[in-house]
């Protein structure tokens, strides 16, 4: 890089830290005072957006040395095929990405410009961005854009559009690990899931047993109240068979008495009439 390019990035990082209202007027004053072509080059700077603007205040106040890492190991995660890892950063990206827009909002107001809720997501979008390209991430990290940036609608053009001066390249992911390495380092994550997966086997088995006994126990109870029932219902019914008996034989004692009872009465009946017979012949004589 040139010492005028150099300059000219030192300039623009500057420049563009400035609220958007003093913009204009310390633009021609810097370009008048450096002269010549690197004047000129200072004077075609553009005045950045507000979301642009607190995106290089966050950067200046060092709040997104965080965010590359994080970038860093989603990509690493990503090599891995490490869903769980990739969730988990996920979940920490957005989180992060949240309090540096809440961040850049504080920086913002305490330099006398409130963001609106439509410019914090504008800058929201762009921290978001840094985490997850790497070429957006060394775009953000130079302080020096003019524009914010949208993951939906990144290509290397935008990017030249949206810093002023020069554009560096890509921040790097992590290097890969060594074929071999890698491989070994799955195979280590397969085991591991392996494991996890024994181990939660294991714990429905035992709650499957645990379930089963509890289950045994309360049919062995029933089955014992249901034989004591049975034991019951037998005695009962030996009883009320024995009743039964005694009630059949006393029917048949009181069938022949009632037919000793039967037979007297036609014999009563039979000596009434012969006596009245008799009577009434002695009454006609």
């Amino acid at each position: 890089m040139s010492d005028d390019a150099a300059r000219l990035d030192e300039a623009a990082a500057e420049l563009l830290a400035l609220p958007p209202s003093r913009f204009t007027a310390a633009r021609a004053a810097r370009a008048a005072s450096a002269g010549g072509d690197l004047g000129r080059r200072i004077a075609k700077l553009r005045k950045p957006t507000v979301a642009a603007w607190a995106v290089n205040l966050l950067v200046r106040d060092g709040q997104l040395g965080e965010a590359v890492e994080l970038s860093r190991a989603l990509h690493e995660a990503q090599d891995d095929l490490d869903a769980a890892e990739l969730a988990r950063l996920g979940r920490q990206r957005r989180q992060l990405v949240t309090a540096l827009a809440r961040r850049a909002g504080d920086l913002a107001s305490e330099a006398g410009t409130p963001l609106s809720a439509a410019v914090t997501d504008a800058v929201e979008k762009t921290v978001n961005a840094a985490v997850v390209d790497p070429a957006a991430a060394a775009a953000v990290l130079t302080g020096r854009l003019v524009t914010a940036i949208d993951l939906a609608a990144l290509d290397p053009g935008s990017l030249v559009d949206a810093v002023a001066g020069s554009v560096p390249d890509a921040v790097p992911a992590p290097e890969q690990a060594p074929r071999d390495d890698l491989a070994a380092r799955r195979a280590r994550k397969a085991a591991e899931r392996a494991v996890r997966e024994a181990e939660r086997a294991r714990a429905e088995a035992e709650r499957a047993r645990s379930t089963a006994d509890t289950r045994l126990a309360a049919a062995r109870e029933h089955a014992d109240r249901v034989h004591a029932r049975v034991d019951g219902l037998r005695a009962e019914l030996r009883r009320a068979e024995a009743e039964a008996a005694a009630a059949d034989e006393e029917q048949r004692e009181r069938e022949s008495a009632r037919h000793d009872a039967e037979t007297a009465v036609r014999e009563a009946l039979r000596a009434l009439e012969s006596a009245e017979a008799a009577r009434d012949a002695g009454d006609d004589a």
